[in-house]
């Protein structure tokens, strides 16, 4: 048999199937291309000619040749804000590293290190400057050269226009000038010097350098990724917030215990409970007071009512290495409503559990497995002694029972939750800004992990009764989560929705967690490491398999010759030796541990990985001291960067996706531009 295929009847089957095509689309060709002229049409409102269309052509095309702008990724901050604070303004030491390659073979170390905690701090360095230096007049005409050699560094990479919105009104125009007028020559030099004695002349040197400073640190770091746990253990989470809130371009992929203060805002009791329990556990009272005005005072009242002879030990607070210690009445009095406050979370939590079957977390309901006269606790039939089993307000004949006073403080405790303006403000930050996952410029960014079976595959998880995976599963967590905020939400979806944010907090396969369970109890009330134990998912385990990453990369889209997984949540070991770097470089594990409880584990004190035009560089914080200390003696967060990918060619904004958003724009110009030309669009 001959299988060669005849050309002639392959010719004149396209000719029918293309026949056959036109008559079929004929319709929808003319609804695109009614579609497509309104399209035009609402362009040329803004561009009504076409040397408006051409001359905006010719400015998108330039700027897609730009060097790509510099992303810092962040994950797990843990209320660290001063830490968090000191590594935006300086960049995470990007700015360090621009001043000494600038100034280095002109000026002295101590100078170098007063320029750089200059541009970091520049008010208190200021007070500081005027407090003992003796000719202000000269400090303040070579300060303010060498601010405008750092900015016109640091502004190089963007537009005239961007780097003119992110100027301060007041100053724009004068920092315009400087920036863009090179004193060369003797006019020009006439002219540029001239400026800078009339700013000092008319008293606005304070306020210029000021205004300069925070346009370095604004333009040093194009956008900001915050990998989740802002909130817990640290003092600042609110005031990280607040940070967030005047920066000009960031987003968050939601952590575990940013979930757990959203169920809290959301009026769930046990994230309420769980909330206030982590931050007397660690003695950090002032996100929850300073921050958010939460009363504890019937809390404290009531925990020295109920335990007044109780030291209550086992719950007497922890206290991070450098932190201010506590007296022995503060320490009491926290132990005692530490314990007040971890018996009424132990108690919701389970009546939420017992609501909902279908998270599979029963084993989570431990109450009435203790025995309250011997102070055993029974799991699959072994026997635990506990450390403390001394519990008032505990039935055992009906353990979960709240006692009419712990009913009474609970709601008071929630009132205070939702009545919170600046918590509510802060969770509109996440809706705003946040989700479970970003992708971004061929990088998958999660806070915790994807649910896997121990084969590598993607794991089925139950929902609201669909069977869901992947992509899929994340994308209803994510939509279940924001349905408790959003007014339209039924009443019923809203109270299921209101008590899964506990599942998102510590449930077997979620997202943000992914551990069999979260063994508070065990840890709190026994010191047998094996049922203290919380076994990691699946994913865990699986993260350092190239091929696992690529499945993973392909499920949600994710394209791109260098493509990469980014995540936190589970604290790096760099000081035994682990490597964040897995995966022959697909998967990036950047928690570093920022909060100081975890800098034994870790041995370092944060990452930041920076991605910049010319590729990835990893950087390894060391603990932070204070502002005050950096303004006084030089000090900065001293650190290693790692090079973990280089480019062979620098990356242009044309290969980001702002570049590709552009490049469309651009498509579509044309297009305008070509319909001005042929009359199709009229000027």
């Amino acid at each position: 048999m001959n299988l060669k295929p005849n050309s002639e009847y392959i010719m004149n089957t396209k000719f029918q199937m293309e026949t056959l095509r036109r008559e079929i689309s004929a319709p929808e060709q003319q609804r695109r291309l009614d579609a497509d002229r309104r399209v035009l049409e609402l362009l040329s409102k803004s561009f009504g000619s076409a040397s408006a269309a051409a001359t905006e052509i010719i400015n998108l095309e330039a700027i897609l040749n730009l060097p790509k702008g510099t992303e810092h990724f962040i994950a797990d901050i843990h209320g660290e804000n001063e830490a968090f604070a000191h590594i935006l303004k300086n960049a995470s030491g990007s700015i360090r590293r621009k001043v000494y390659d600038l100034f280095q073979t002109s000026m002295r170390e101590e100078d170098l290190r007063d320029l750089c905690t200059l541009i970091y701090y520049p008010g208190r360095k200021l007070e500081l400057v005027k407090s003992t230096e003796q000719n202000l007049l000269d400090y303040y005409q070579v300060t303010l050269h060498r601010l405008v050699k750092v900015l016109q560094e640091v502004s190089s990479k963007y537009t005239r226009s961007k780097v003119r919105k992110a100027l301060p009104k007041e100053f724009a125009y004068i920092i315009e000038e400087l920036l863009h007028e090179s004193p060369s020559g003797d006019d020009k030099q006439l002219y540029y010097t001239r400026i800078v004695e009339t700013i000092i002349s008319t008293g606005q040197a304070d306020s210029f350098i000021k205004a300069i400073c925070r346009v370095i640190q604004s333009l040093s770091i194009d956008r900001m990724h915050i990998l989740g746990d802002i909130y817990d253990r640290g003092p600042g989470a609110h005031i990280i917030l607040d940070t967030l809130r005047k920066y000009r371009d960031f987003d968050i992929q939601w952590g575990n215990h940013d979930a757990l203060w959203m169920g809290a805002a959301a009026g769930n009791k046990a994230c309420i409970a769980n909330a206030i329990r982590i931050c007397l556990r660690y003695n950090n009272m002032e996100t929850l007071e300073d921050g958010y005005g939460i009363n504890l005072v019937p809390l404290a009242m009531f925990a020295m009512e109920t335990y007044s002879d109780d030291e209550c030990p086992v719950f007497s607070p922890k206290t991070a290495p450098g932190s201010e210690s506590l007296t022995l009445k503060s320490r009491r009095l926290t132990a005692k409503m530490h314990k007040a406050i971890s018996v009424i979370q132990w108690k919701v939590e389970a009546e939420m559990i017992r609501r909902h079957p279908e998270w599979n977390m029963d084993d989570r309901r431990q109450l009435h497995l203790i025995d309250y006269n011997t102070g055993k606790l029974t799991v699959d039939g072994h026997e635990y002694q506990l450390l403390d089993y001394h519990f008032p307000t505990i039935d055992p004949a009906d353990p979960y029972a709240l006692t009419s006073e712990e009913q009474d403080l609970l709601d008071k405790l929630v009132h205070s939750f939702q009545v919170s303006d600046k918590l509510k403000s802060h969770i509109g930050l996440f809706l705003s800004h946040g989700g479970i996952y970003t992708v971004c410029n061929s990088n998958l960014l999660f806070h915790a992990s994807v649910p896997l079976t121990k084969e590598g595959e993607l794991k089925e998880v139950e929902l609201l009764g669909e069977r869901l995976k992947g992509k899929a599963l994340l994308d209803k967590v994510e939509e279940l989560m924001r349905s408790a905020f959003a007014p339209e939400t039924p009443e019923e979806a809203r109270d299921y929705a209101r008590d899964y944010y506990l599942y998102v907090w510590c449930g077997p396969d979620s997202p943000l967690f992914d551990k069999h369970k979260m063994a508070t109890l065990e840890r709190y009330l026994t010191d047998d490491k094996g049922v203290q134990h919380e076994e990691k998912g699946a994913y865990y385990h699986l993260r350092e398999d190239e091929n696992v990453c690529d499945m993973l990369l392909d499920e949600f889209g994710v394209s791109g010759k260098h493509r990469h997984i980014i995540n936190g949540h589970v604290p790096v070991k760099a000081g035994k030796g682990e490597n964040p770097i897995k995966a022959n470089g697909k998967m990036m594990v950047i928690d570093g541990g920022f909060s100081k409880a975890y800098h034994k584990t870790t041995g370092i004190a944060g990452y930041t990985l920076v991605f910049h035009s010319r590729g990835f560089e990893l950087v390894e914080h060391q603990p932070f001291t204070s502002a005050d200390e950096a303004v006084r003696n030089g000090t900065d967060i001293a650190g290693t960067t790692q090079i973990v990918e280089m480019n062979h060619q620098r990356l242009c904004v044309r290969d980001t996706d702002k570049g590709a958003e552009l490049q469309a724009q651009i498509n579509e110009l044309k297009e305008l531009l070509s319909a001005f030309r042929h009359g199709r669009i009229k000027s």
